[in-house]
């Protein structure tokens, strides 16, 4: 008798990303988040999971429009609906703005996903320090 084997189930690359040690004090910016491309359909649903369950239910995510591919106005993540913005604003180009009503605010730099690791690291280390580093 054989037994037939279970086929491989592909397993989900791991979350860039670093987030600043908590606090009270509103900051800036609270981590930062290296994305394997600028598809946000297809890079949002890991960066919904691995956030803080503390950070509560995202409803909203903005994005800088120029640099992310088009995507509908709102997407299904997880059986919850999410509202996806797209915005020009020139004061902030590599953030991704998380926000969760009654909860708060969250400002993650987005490392563009083609930096190499020896400069990525560096980064989202410099920006999870220095959000926590205010105040």
């Amino acid at each position: 008798m054989t037994t037939a084997l279970q086929p491989q189930i592909p397993s989900q690359p791991v979350l860039r990303m670093r987030l600043a040690p908590r606090s009270g004090m509103p900051r800036p910016i609270d981590g930062a988040w290296w994305p394997r491309s600028y598809d946000l359909l297809a890079e949002l649903p890991s960066l919904l999971a691995g956030l803080p369950r503390a950070w509560g239910q995202i409803t909203s995510v903005t994005v800088n429009g120029a640099v992310w591919s088009e995507a509908p106005g709102r997407m299904l993540v997880f059986n919850q609906v999410v509202r996806l913005h797209r915005a020009l604003a020139a004061s902030a180009p590599h953030t991704i703005v998380l926000l969760t009503p009654g909860r708060g605010r969250w400002d993650l730099l987005v490392v563009p996903p083609d930096t190499a690791e020896k400069a990525a690291e560096p980064l989202m280390a410099a920006a999870a320090a220095a959000a926590g580093d205010q105040g």
